[in-house]
């Protein structure tokens, strides 16, 4: 079940709410909660909810056995059972098939081994899960007493699918208890349309102009502005789809009681790539960086190891997004990036103006997510030479001229919501006026999305895959 249909804005949340809140009993609303999170979780695959349980017992068991324990060394067992166990099922699914090919293919042999049909949500839940066991050990947050509320954490369909990744000693107090206030709930519900907007009149249709350019699958040459309009709608409808989600997911939670940190804050008005970090799934680059980089040495150890570790780190954080070499490259691009600009360009980054460096910025960006589409190295190569001008057919082409004429205002209006142009709209006009037009606003798109919704198949969130 996706959030962008109609079975769950007509009768799945409905149906959650009216449940819900007919008491105000913590264990009532956590156990509602509980059963309709796994309803929405296996909804259409209702079997991969066993891969869930299991990796969710097995890591609740490893907490109960950490608060036990007073030797460091059978912490840390414990600990690594736990990792690791929640780990092989995320390689399993998704990287066993991955790693045995790439083998075959370096060695000529002559099998090959099936891809496993990806649970769906597995990257996002096995990370939630390591949270727990490792906030646990660290004596971040106490060990839970009941496995259904750990489940709860694991299973709360908000955040469920795609996130954003709730780290368990953000959420341990509001899974016992919490308070959901009128104007919390209203502004919650606010939030979710709007993310539903940005899916739907966004995402949606930059998604569909992609689909009418060489870069979406056509063996044609691209042109050289085929080339660069791909990777610009492209780049709109990954940040539009993914940060619609996280948006429907904080609003959701609010209206639930729970307070979900940000996951975006207009990356694309970033003028470094370090910045655009910070602003670009918040919640991954925490869980790499506090789960991952730091135990690793983090920038203690002497810049050699710095830079070691930022290739590490970022060669996985590839890596988590698909089983393919691509992914590989593109983390590694950004871990580049991020070293040329912490060692080498840092005092000219600086002095800059900062129009100048955003434009850079946007281009080593756009540039990113040509790697990112295509899992087929050569593929790639071809699509980033033709960012350069290599191997076009062209300055332009038919389909360009097309899709700019099509979708152009479309897009250019969807450009501009990219950058925090509304929010600073909205804190110029007086409070009141400003919170009038929200509630107008929020009645029109919520509208126009269902409309779009009636005409529309079914249309999954790209970060479903992942």
């Amino acid at each position: 079940m996706v959030f962008s249909s109609l079975t769950f804005l007509l009768i799945f949340l409905p149906l959650l709410y009216l449940l819900y809140f007919v008491r105000s009993a913590p264990r009532w609303r956590n156990g509602v909660l509980l059963i309709m999170s796994l309803l929405f979780y296996g909804w259409g695959e209702p079997l991969w909810i066993l891969a869930m349980l299991v990796s969710t017992a097995a890591n609740f068991f490893c907490a109960r056995a950490l608060t036990r324990s007073e030797s460091e060394g059978a912490r840390k067992l414990i600990l690594a059972v736990g990792v690791v166990f929640s780990l092989s099922f995320l390689f399993y699914f998704k990287y066993a098939a991955f790693f045995a090919n790439s083998l075959a293919k370096l060695f000529r042999l002559d099998w090959t081994v099936a891809e496993k049909r990806l649970p769906i949500g597995i990257s996002f839940y096995t990370f939630q899960i390591l949270t727990y066991t490792v906030d646990v050990y660290r004596k971040k947050a106490p060990a839970l007493e009941s496995p259904l509320r750990l489940l709860l954490y694991i299973s709360c369909f908000p955040q469920l699918i795609a996130g954003p990744i709730v780290q368990y000693a953000d959420v341990a107090d509001q899974l016992a208890e919490r308070t959901i206030l009128p104007d919390e709930f209203t502004a919650g519900l606010q939030r979710f349309i709007k993310g539903l907007a940005k899916k739907v009149l966004l995402a949606n249709v930059c998604g569909a102009a992609m689909e009418e350019l060489t870069l979406a699958g056509s063996d044609a040459a691209l042109s050289l502005l085929g080339a660069w309009l791909a990777v610009f709608l492209y780049g709109l409808q990954i940040y539009f789809d993914f940060s619609a989600y996280s948006d429907m997911a904080i609003g959701l939670g609010r209206t639930l009681g729970f307070q979900y940190k940000e996951n975006f804050r207009f990356p694309y008005a970033s003028a470094s790539v370090t910045e655009f970090w910070r602003r670009w799934h918040i919640s991954m680059g925490s869980f790499f960086r506090e789960y991952l980089y730091i135990p690793l040495g983090g920038n203690r150890r002497g810049p050699a190891r710095t830079l070691l570790n930022m290739l590490v780190v970022w060669a996985l954080t590839g890596l988590w997004h698909g089983a393919a070499w691509n992914f590989v490259l593109w983390g590694l691009y950004f871990g580049v990036l991020l070293i040329l600009e912490r060692f080498v360009f840092k005092r000219v980054l600086e002095a800059m103006p900062r129009l100048l460096s955003w434009v850079i910025c946007y281009v080593l960006v756009m540039i990113s997510w040509a790697i990112f589409y295509y899992t087929d190295l050569p593929s790639v190569a071809q699509a980033v030479g033709a960012l350069f001008g290599v191997g076009v057919s062209g300055l332009t082409d038919a389909a360009a001229i097309s899709v700019l004429r099509t979708y152009g205002i479309w897009a250019l209006g969807a450009f501009v919501l990219s950058l925090p142009v509304v929010p600073a709209v909205s804190a110029a006009l007086p409070k009141k006026l400003s919170s009038a037009l929200g509630i107008v606003l929020t009645l029109l798109l919520f509208a126009a999305s269902l409309l779009f919704l009636i005409g529309q198949s079914y249309n999954p969130f790209i970060y479903f895959r992942f």
